[in-house]
C-alpha cells in the first residue's frame, strides 16, 4: 500500500531532511538529559468513542532507571517543553502547547537526638510514609506545572494558559515518579488521579492531559544495533528473538489528547507536529532538543551536523538534504553483511524516502509542507487496538506510520526495510524485499487502549525477579559458540537447550543476574538443567 502511495506521490525531487527518536542522540544533549526527547507520537485516539480526537505524546529524560533515588526524575524548571502543530502546511508552528515546570520541596524536619542536643534536620527522601491518591501528605516535593497555548509563531506570539475544567486552576499536579511499591502501595490509582480534563481556549470542547512517569514504549535492541548492527539471532532473523534494551526503563510523558476540530486549519484534514525543548535565561530561548519522525537523528544525520539539527526548525531542512537523498546506513549495511550477499539500494537520489520523511505521502498524509514533522491525516479512522498492524502502512493500516505513529507501532523494523529499498523497484534495491529486524518486536497489544496509552512505569522496588539467559552452543570447550534458542518450564524450573550435533556438547550461558545450576543432564537431544 505505501509503495504504491509513494509511487504516485513522487514526481520531483523535493530535498529536506528528516529528525530522530532521540535517546541521547547528539552529542550536547548528552549533558542535558532533562531537556532529551526520546520519542514523539501522533495518532487518531482509539480509546472507544474518542475517535473525534487527536493524542500527541511527547517523552522526555530517557534511560530512567526505576531505582533512581532519592532524587529520581523531575523535569527541568528552568526549560520550556513544547508541543507544535503546523495545520496548514507552511512547517511553521500554528498552534504551540507550551509546558513549564514547578518543582517545590515542602519541607520536613525530623527531631534527631535527645533533650539538650537535638537538632531537627531535613530528610534526605521523596517521602516519608506510604502515598495514596486519597492521601499525599508524607511527599515531601511537590512537582506541578502550567500548559500554556500560543497561536502562530512561538516566540512572538500571546501565551494563553490552558485550565482546569474543574475549577479553573491553571497549575496542575505531575505525579511522583514510582519510588517502589512500599511507597506507593497503588500507584495505577495514584497517578490516575492527575489525569486532566481541560478547558480549551476559544472553544466549549474540551482536552484531556496527563505529565507523568510511563515506562519507555520505544522497544529496541539498542546495544547489539549500535555495535555495528551486531544482531546476535541476525539481522534477517526472528523478529521477536532478542532483548527490548529499554524494557526496564522509564520516561517522562507529556499527553494531550484534543478535538480533532480544535488542531486541524482551513488547509485539510492533515497537522504536522514535532517537539522542542529549550534552555530559558531571562527572556532569551534556546532551543537544544527537537524530535519528531523516529530514528533520524540517531542514525540518519551525521555527528557533526546532529547539535545543528537539534537547534533547528523544519522550515529550514533544506541544509540537512543530503542525509535523506543520499543516505549513509544502507551503505553501512552493506559494509557490514556484503559478504552475505546484502546489498544497499542504487537509485540516487532517494525520492523514495522524501514521502516518508519530508513532504508527506501523496493521497495520504501530505499537506504541501517541506520539513521534517509527524504529518497525521485526521480523516482516516483509527484502527482500533486489536487490530493494529505494527508494520503500519506497510501493511495496510493506514492508521499507523508514517501517518502519525502509535505506540505499538515498530518504526524500528520499517526503518531498516525502507533505507534498503522497501519502496523502490528491485532493479534499483536487490535487497528490498529482504525482512530487516533489530529482533525486537513491539504491538499495540503491550499498551492500553485508553488515554494516556502508554504503559505503567516500572517500579523502582522491589526488584524485578526476571533473570535474561542467554544460551551458546560449541562442540569444544574452546568454542567457537553460536547463540541458540532455549526454553524455561517454571514448573520444573528447568532451563532446556539444543545440543551441538557431534560427539561433545557444550553449552555456556551468559546471564544479567546470580544463576546456580544442578542437575545437569544430556537427554532427547537437549541438554538441560535446574535453575536453584
Amino acid at each position: 500500500m505505501l509503495k504504491r502511495l509513494l509511487t504516485a506521490s513522487i514526481v520531483a525531487l523535493c530535498p529536506v531532511v528528516a529528525s530522530a527518536s532521540s535517546h541521547r542522540e547528539a552529542p550536547l544533549i548528552t549533558a542535558s538529559p532533562k531537556l532529551d526527547c526520546s520519542d514523539f507520537y501522533l495518532f487518531n485516539s482509539y480509546e472507544p468513542g474518542r475517535s473525534n480526537h487527536v493524542t500527541l505524546v511527547a517523552n522526555y529524560l530517557p534511560l530512567q532507571d526505576a531505582y533512581g533515588g532519592p532524587n529520581y526524575f523531575q523535569l527541568d524548571p528552568d526549560a520550556v517543553y513544547e508541543i507544535h502543530v503546523d495545520n496548514n502546511g507552511d512547517a511553521v508552528e500554528d498552534l504551540t502547547f507550551r509546558f513549564r515546570f514547578t518543582n517545590t520541596p515542602r519541607g520536613f524536619g525530623l527531631p534527631v537526638g535527645p533533650e539538650g542536643n537535638r537538632r531537627t534536620n531535613d530528610v534526605p527522601v521523596l517521602a516519608v510514609g506510604p502515598v495514596t491518591a486519597a492521601d499525599q501528605g508524607a511527599l515531601l516535593v511537590d512537582q506541578t506545572y502550567t500548559l500554556g497555548l500560543v497561536r502562530g509563531p512561538r516566540r512572538t506570539g500571546a501565551v494563553t494558559p490552558i485550565a482546569n475544567a474543574a475549577g479553573g486552576s491553571t497549575t496542575f499536579t505531575k505525579p511522583q515518579d514510582f519510588v517502589g511499591t512500599k511507597t506507593f502501595p497503588d500507584y495505577d490509582a495514584y497517578a490516575n488521579a492527575y489525569i486532566y480534563e481541560i478547558a480549551l481556549p476559544g472553544t466549549d470542547r474540551r482536552g484531556r492531559l496527563f505529565v507523568g512517569q510511563r515506562k519507555d514504549p520505544f522497544v529496541v535492541n539498542l546495544g547489539e544495533t549500535f555495535d555495528l548492527i551486531n544482531i546476535s539471532t541476525s539481522p534477517l532473523g526472528p523478529e521477536d528473538a532478542n532483548r527490548d534494551s529499554l524494557r526496564y526503563k522509564n520516561v517522562t510523558a507529556l499527553v494531550l489528547e484534543l478535538p480533532t476540530e480544535f488542531l486541524v486549519g482551513t488547509n485539510g484534514p492533515v497537522i504536522g507536529a514535532w517537539t522542542t525543548a529549550s534552555r530559558v535565561s531571562g527572556e532569551t530561548s534556546t532551543q537544544v532538543s527537537r524530535l519528531s519522525m523516529p530514528l533520524v537523528n540517531e542514525v540518519v544525520i551525521g555527528l557533526r551536523d546532529k547539535d545543528r539539527f537539534n537547534a533547528s526548525e523544519p522550515k529550514d531542512d533544506l541544509q540537512f538534504a543530503d542525509y535523506v537523498t543520499h543516505p549513509t546506513l544502507p551503505a553501512i549495511i552493506e559494509l557490514l553483511y556484503g559478504a552475505a550477499g546484502v546489498r544497499a539500494p542504487i537509485s540516487f537520489p532517494r525520492n523514495d524516502l522524501l514521502g516518508v520523511f519530508v513532504t508527506g505521502v501523496a493521497g495520504l498524509n501530505a499537506n504541501g509542507s517541506i520539513g521534517e514533522m509527524q504529518r497525521l491525516n485526521t480523516s482516516i479512522p483509527p484502527t482500533p487496538r486489536e487490530r493494529q498492524a505494527n508494520m503500519g502502512v506497510l501493511a495496510g493500516d493506514l492508521a499507523g506510520f508514517p501517518n502519525g505513529r502509535r505506540p505499538g507501532d515498530d518504526v524500528v523494523d520499517m526503518a531498516l526495510r525502507v533505507v534498503m529499498g522497501a519502496l523502490l523497484p528491485a532493479t534499483n534495491a536487490p535487497s528490498g524485499t529482504l525482512p530487516f529486524t533489530d529482533g525486537a518486536t513491539v504491538n499495540a497489544s503491550f499498551f492500553p487502549d485508553r488515554f494516556p496509552y502508554l504503559a505503567s512505569p516500572v517500579k523502582g522496588s522491589p526488584n524485578p525477579p526476571e533473570i535474561l539467559v542467554r544460551p551458546s552452543a560449541s562442540a569444544s570447550l574452546g568454542g567457537p559458540s553460536t547463540p541458540v534458542t532455549g526454553s524455561y518450564d517454571p514448573a520444573t524450573r528447568r532451563i532446556s537447550v539444543p545440543a551441538p550435533s557431534g560427539g561433545n556438547a557444550f553449552i555456556s550461558l551468559e546471564s544479567d543476574g546470580k544463576l546456580r545450576l544442578s542437575q545437569v543432564r544430556l537427554e532427547d537431544g537437549n541438554i538441560s538443567a535446574r535453575v536453584e
